[in-house]
């Protein structure tokens, strides 16, 4: 019925063309296509596409799909260059076949990107200041709320509004955000002997380096409704948050720690991080890591036997990656958690550092104690991390060198020791291991001594108004 009553309309417009002598063709077309219901579908309004046009519709929607195609390369390879991977960029725009791979905007990021590479400079060797930093507040006023804590809170912690000035003022003066593991690292020679050696870190002109790490990050001295975060939490594109509940009562994920705050730092200032570089965590385990509780170990205890330190499962369970179905097999729903949470952080350039099973100071714990301990973290923390290369100190109270405890710990993958000293930076390499000094950000260090800071951010002016 449809079809002949077009039919119709077509019929009545030839013979209303004849009788009153002719229309143009464009008219006629936008007659037909009127009737027909194609107003704008066709190019000058044809009542139908014709294969002509079918022809140069299919080119120029295959010029268009390759010029998106084009453009999303373009982008991946900035992205990388942003971040000094210049040699990863061009990698990418390798990928550009054909009459693309001739295209100006090729040629011109090719030539950019060879050229940043070139514009690096050696890093003289000299200090590389290594800044570690406490849980961090984000709700002042809950924190601050006059109660029991609230003293400690303002002592032992930083706030994010601190912290994300840092950030601005480190970035600011220049530093740099490079991985530890930059610095130096074992190698082997000829002969077999594997030694630490220091690498040649090229850095853009005029930038310095700099390690960012939070320490023990387990949030046991946090009370739920202080304004402080309370865990770690996977958000629905799989990064890596921070939960706490807000005066509502509310759980909220967001950039409420240091971790996602320095993350989202460097999604805005690509720049800041050399290559991709993330910073480093450190976590124990009596007391959980990132929020979550693990088991507790019966072989930690101050009167552990020599024969529990001896019976040593090494790094046995450290190589899992506790992401397949067979390494999370037996798992509570918290250890799940922790592995997935490290999973994030590892795939996104974090590091994760051990911090002792028990966070005790290591310095005048005899060696059986202290084996068990580092036994114990290996076994039940190290096996949802992942294995660790890097030992934070307890209080920054270290082994001998050499001793007893540094041959294990060299024995176990420890080989990047970090110490704590409050306003000095030290770096020593040795025998197959490199010592390095943190400096500790607290909220009693900002006001009680903020000449320790100098050079990287002016503490007065970073601090918190509400603190």
């Amino acid at each position: 019925m449809k079809k002949a009553k077009v039919n119709a309309i077509l019929a009545c417009m030839c013979a209303a063309a004849v009788f009153l002598g002719g229309c143009t063709r464009s008219q006629m077309n936008y007659q037909i296509a009127e009737a027909i219901g194609t107003v704008g579908m066709y190019p000058n309004n044809e009542p139908v596409e014709t294969p002509q046009m079918v022809i140069a519709r299919e080119m120029q929607e295959e010029s268009e799909s390759e010029e998106e195609a084009l453009m999303a390369v373009l982008r991946e390879a900035d992205v990388l260059a942003a971040g000094y991977n210049f040699e990863e960029a061009i990698s990418v725009l390798n990928t550009i076949t054909g009459m693309q791979s001739r295209d100006e905007r090729v040629s011109e990021a090719r030539e950019r990107y060879e050229q940043g590479e070139s514009n690096l400079v050696n890093w003289v060797d000299g200090d590389i200041p290594h800044l570690c930093f406490p849980t961090l507040i984000y709700d002042t006023a809950m924190a601050f709320d006059g109660d029991g804590k609230a003293g400690s809170y303002a002592t032992t912690m930083v706030t994010c509004k601190e912290f994300s000035s840092i950030l601005q003022s480190l970035y600011e003066n220049n530093y740099i955000l490079i991985d530890i593991h930059t610095i130096a690292a074992n190698t082997t020679d000829e002969r077999g002997t594997t030694s630490m050696e220091q690498l040649q870190l090229k850095l853009p002109s005029g930038k310095k380096p700099i390690v960012l790490s939070q320490d023990n990050l387990n949030y046991a001295s946090v009370t739920n409704g202080d304004g402080i975060a309370t865990k770690l939490v996977l958000d629905e594109e799989g990064k890596v948050k921070a939960q706490y509940t807000d005066n509502g009562g509310h759980d909220v994920a967001g950039d409420f720690d240091f971790i996602p705050i320095l993350d989202t730092f460097i999604e805005e200032h690509p720049d800041f991080s050399f290559r991709g570089a993330r910073g480093i965590v450190s976590v124990s385990g009596t007391e959980g890591v990132f929020g979550y509780d693990l088991p507790s170990s019966d072989s930690s205890s101050d009167t552990a036997q020599t024969d529990a330190a001896a019976d040593t499962s090494g790094g046995s369970l450290a190589g899992l990656t506790a992401t397949s179905g067979d390494s999370m097999a037996g798992l509570t729903e918290d250890q799940r958690q922790i592995a997935q949470i490290s999973k994030a952080l590892t795939d996104e350039g974090w590091s994760i550092a051990c911090a002792g099973w028990s966070h005790k100071y290591m310095n005048d714990q005899t060696y059986d104690l202290f084996a068990s301990e580092m036994d114990d973290w290996i076994e039940n923390v190290g096996s949802l991390t992942g294995p660790s290369d890097i030992l934070f100190y307890p209080y920054g109270a270290e082994v001998e060198y050499p001793g007893q405890k540094l041959d294990y710990l060299l024995e176990h993958g420890f080989v990047y020791l970090c110490g704590l000293w409050g306003n000095t930076d030290f770096r020593e390499l040795g025998d197959g291991y490199m010592r390095m000094t943190r400096r500790f950000v607290d909220g009693y260090t900002l006001v009680n001594a903020p000449s320790y800071f100098t050079g990287f951010f002016a503490a007065g002016e970073i601090l918190d108004d509400d603190r």
